[in-house]
C-alpha cells in the first residue's frame, strides 16, 4: 500500500466527510503525540477547507499515566478552568471537534478507578456549553483512529512493532474505505445503504426489543414512544451533515431508561479508560443496574456504573449484523470505536436526543419525561455473537424477528 498517498486521502475524509468543516469555522483536535506525523496532515487539510483557525491539543499516554499514579483523587475531581474555557469557547462559537484515538489498550491498566471517572464527571460539569453543543446537535464532533506502536503489538501480537503498525493502518485504511478510489463519495454511498433498514425501524415504532443468545442473554428492554432510528451519520439543528464515527455500521436508537428486564453478557472486552473488562454480565430492572459480575475488571466495572444515577441505566441501542465489514475482518480492535462497530452494542449512560421526535427541540425535563436518560458518561459495550437473536415486539404483544444468527432476517 501507499502508506503517504492513504494518510493523505484520510486525512481529508475526516475534514470533509467526518466533521464536515465549513469555511471560516474553528477546529480543535485532541492528538497523542504518538499520532503527530497523521496529525499534521489533518491539520494541513483544514487550513486547505478554509479553517479560521485549527487548535491541537497534545495528549501523552506516560505523562497522563504519571498523573493518575501520583495525584491524589481530589486532583481530578477538578477541571482546569483554561481548558474549560477553550472547549467552552469552541462551542460556543460554532466550532468543531476532531478527536484521534490510539490508545495503548492496557496503557491505565491497574490504575484506581475512581480517578478516571472523578475526572469524566469534572469534566462534563466545567465544559456543560461544550458537551451539550455536542449532544444537542449544535457542533460537529468526529472520532477517528490512528496506531500507535503499543496498540499496534497488542492488536496483532507476535508481529514486529513495524510490522504491526503497518498491518493496523492498513486494517483502519479498510475499515474507513480509504483504500477506495473515491473515500468521500464511498461514504455519501454508505450513509444512503442505511435507509432501508432505518426507514423499516422508525415505521415500526416496536414498543420494546428481546435479546437472546447462548452465553445467557436473555434481556428486553423498552422503547420509547416517538423514538427514532439513526445510521451512518447524524445532522445538526442547522442541516448539516457530519459523521460522528469513522468507521461506522451501527443502526442506533434510545432506549426507554424505565424499562429493561433481565440479563445481558458481554461478547468482546470492553477497554474503559486504559482498563479492560472482560466477561462480565449486567442485570437490570425497571431500567436500573441491579447487579453485574466480571471475570476481570470488576473495580473499573463498578467506578463506570457507580458515575452517577444516569449511569445505571441505558442511553443506547445499536444494531450491527456480524456480516459487517469489521466483523469480517475477525479482529479484536481493544478498542470500542472499532470493535463497536462489530458488534451489536448498548450503551450505559446518557442518550441522544436526535433518537426522539423532536427531542432536539426538547427541554432535559421533557427529554426525561418521554424516557431518555441522562449521565455525564456514555459507555459502549459490545453483546453481539454469531448466534444473536433479537425480536421486536409491537405495542399489540405482536413479534417480529428482526435478528437471527447474529444477523438482520429482514
Amino acid at each position: 500500500m501507499d502508506l503517504q498517498k492513504n494518510l493523505r486521502k484520510y486525512a481529508k475524509l475526516v475534514i470533509a466527510a467526518g466533521v464536515n468543516l465549513q469555511k471560516d469555522q474553528e477546529l480543535l483536535i485532541n492528538a497523542p503525540i504518538t499520532c503527530a506525523e497523521f496529525t499534521r496532515l489533518v491539520v494541513e487539510e483544514a487550513y486547505k477547507a478554509g479553517a479560521k483557525i485549527v487548535t491541537v491539543q497534545w495528549s501523552d499516554e506516560r505523562v497522563s499515566r504519571l498523573k493518575y499514579d501520583y495525584g491524589a483523587l481530589s486532583l481530578f475531581e477538578q477541571f482546569p478552568d483554561w481548558q474549560a474555557l477553550l472547549q467552552n469557547g469552541i462551542a460556543e462559537r460554532g466550532g468543531a471537534l476532531l478527536s484521534i484515538s490510539a490508545q495503548d489498550p492496557t496503557a491505565f491498566a491497574g490504575v484506581d478507578p475512581r480517578k478516571p471517572a472523578a475526572q469524566v464527571k469534572a469534566a462534563h460539569e466545567a465544559c456543560k456549553a461544550f458537551y451539550d453543543g455536542m449532544d444537542q446537535a449544535k457542533i460537529a464532533w468526529c472520532i477517528v483512529a490512528a496506531p500507535s506502536p503499543a496498540w499496534a503489538v497488542k492488536v496483532f501480537p507476535g508481529c514486529p512493532e513495524q510490522e504491526a503498525v503497518e498491518k493496523l493502518w492498513d486494517a483502519i485504511f479498510t475499515a474507513v474505505r480509504v483504500n477506495t478510489p473515491d473515500p468521500i463519495a464511498a461514504w455519501e454511498a454508505h450513509k444512503n445503504s442505511f435507509t432501508a433498514k432505518v426507514s423499516f425501524l422508525d415505521e415500526a415504532q416496536f414498543d420494546a426489543l428481546r435479546y437472546e443468545n447462548s452465553l445467557g442473554t436473555n434481556l428486553t428492554i423498552g422503547l420509547p414512544k416517538n423514538h427514532r432510528w439513526e445510521g451512518g451519520g447524524s445532522s445538526l439543528i442547522n442541516g448539516r451533515y457530519f459523521f460522528p464515527n469513522m468507521p461506522t455500521e451501527e443502526i442506533f436508537s434510545v432506549p426507554d431508561k424505565n424499562r429493561a428486564e433481565g440479563t445481558v453478557y458481554s461478547a468482546m472486552p470492553l477497554n474503559y479508560q486504559g482498563n479492560l473488562i472482560d466477561n462480565f454480565s449486567i442485570t437490570f430492572h425497571e431500567g436500573r443496574i441491579t447487579d453485574f459480575t466480571a471475570e476481570k475488571g470488576y473495580d473499573v466495572l463498578k467506578q463506570l456504573i457507580e458515575t452517577d444515577e444516569g449511569s445505571h441505566r441505558l442511553g443506547e441501542v445499536a444494531l450491527i449484523p456480524r456480516k459487517s465489514p469489521l466483523a469480517q475482518m475477525g479482529i479484536l480492535f481493544y478498542n470500542t470505536l472499532y470493535d463497536e462497530n462489530a458488534s451489536c452494542h448498548f450503551a450505559i449512560g446518557r442518550g441522544y436526543a436526535e433518537c426522539l421526535e423532536g427531542g432536539l427541540e426538547m427541554s432535559r425535563e421533557e427529554l426525561n419525561a418521554a424516557g431518555m436518560n441522562d449521565s455525564v458518561t456514555h459507555v459502549d459495550f459490545m453483546v453481539g455473537t454469531d448466534d444473536l437473536k433479537i425480536t421486536g415486539i409491537k405495542q399489540d404483544g405482536a413479534e417480529i424477528l428482526l435478528f437471527e444468527n447474529g444477523n438482520w432476517a429482514f
